[in-house]
């Protein structure tokens, strides 16, 4: 029986979770997602409290949300307790309804700092962080882990109990070790695991990237909920669909006009938020993901490539699902098929470096 779940009195329901993803998850792909329905909570991108706490306009616009998105929690990352501290109040102020600790990312810029998965090997460090956050904010704290730093020390059931001992309200694990990176096995047991020594709701992450995916997790480890980030990206309407099979409601599939209704409306927020040429680039990330397995789709991704201005990206488009929805065959503007170009699969952690 799949149900919503509470973090202190903030219900998640449905117990589905946009995951944090660095240069993904921004207020405008959340806006778009949670849109779309099924969407239990978002999370911002994993900020940096050393810009959060220096008035880094960057970070400090990394907070931002709509009141639709909530609940929302803000995700921070570091390794300096007293930093860590000041970012989890600034998170508080800004209104956010949940503060989330970084204890995941395996980003070496991150971890030669302390920080995220680094902390699963600096037990002292991390649990002065955890307590000096908890006594200095009243809304809930969570954390996100990962299985361990190396294959050879999988350390998640201790790092979960010692995160509940100093106050972590619920415990998200992603089931693979700092060395893995998101390559490699997702290990699911683990969350077996840290349920049977700790009382807070406990969610899994890694390789949820279909309706029966996400109900196998939750059969096989009775975890209180699931995180979906690279999912979400080549299918927006996911949270959506699950949401329906767990209600027993008929799934949505979107249609093709819905697919260039999304892509359209996307580009239009992004235009809203950001430059003109920052936005082109974030548009040309989502694309390389939402269109795997559409037909033609590696031309087409390889065309929005090429293209440099938001005419051309909006020509494109029209192009593409204008020729796919008449039945025809879509030839792009690729040349050769040695020149297509391939959208890079994205971790939490590494999405950011994606241009």
């Amino acid at each position: 029986m799949i149900k919503p779940f509470k973090i202190r009195d903030i219900e998640i329901s449905p117990p589905l979770v946009l995951s944090p993803m660095a240069g993904v998850t921004d207020i405008s792909f959340r806006r778009l997602l949670k849109a779309r329905g099924g969407i239990g909570l978002t999370v911002s991108e994993f900020i940096s409290v050393e810009g959060l706490t220096r008035n880094n306009p960057k970070s400090k616009r990394q907070m931002r949300f709509y009141e639709n998105e909530r609940p929302f929690a803000v995700q921070i990352f570091g390794g300096q307790p007293e930093r860590m501290r000041m970012a989890a109040e600034l998170a508080e102020e800004v209104g956010a309804d949940i503060l989330d600790v970084n204890c995941g990312c395996p980003a070496p810029k991150v971890v030669k700092h302390g920080g995220g998965s680094g902390l699963l090997k600096d037990y002292p460090r991390l649990e002065t962080i955890l307590s000096e956050i908890k006594k200095a904010i009243t809304i809930p704290m969570t954390v996100k882990i990962r299985a361990g730093y190396y294959d050879h020390a999988i350390n998640a059931v201790e790092t979960a109990k010692l995160a509940e001992d100093c106050g972590a309200e619920h415990i998200a694990l992603h089931g693979r070790t700092k060395e893995q990176g998101y390559r490699g096995f997702a290990n699911w047991d683990l969350v077996k695991q840290i349920k049977e020594v700790v009382s807070v709701p406990v969610s899994g992450s890694g390789d949820v990237n279909t309706i029966g995916q996400a109900f196998d997790r939750f059969r096989e480890t009775a975890c209180d909920g699931v995180l979906i980030g690279r999912g979400a990206m080549a299918n927006p309407w996911i949270f959506r669909q699950i949401e329906d099979a767990m209600l027993g409601r008929e799934q949505f599939q979107p249609t093709l006009e819905d697919k260039r209704a999304l892509l359209l409306e996307y580009f239009d927020m992004l235009r809203e938020d950001m430059p003109q040429l920052a936005a082109i680039g974030r548009m040309k990330q989502l694309a390389g993901q939402f269109t795997r397995g559409l037909q033609g789709g590696a031309l087409f991704r390889t065309a929005l490539y090429h293209s440099h201005s938001v005419e051309e990206i909006l020509n494109r488009i029209s192009e593409y699902f204008e020729t796919i929805t008449a039945g025809r065959r879509y030839f792009g503007e690729a040349g050769p098929a040695h020149e297509i170009i391939e959208a890079p699969a994205l971790d939490s952690c590494e999405a950011a470096s994606v241009s």
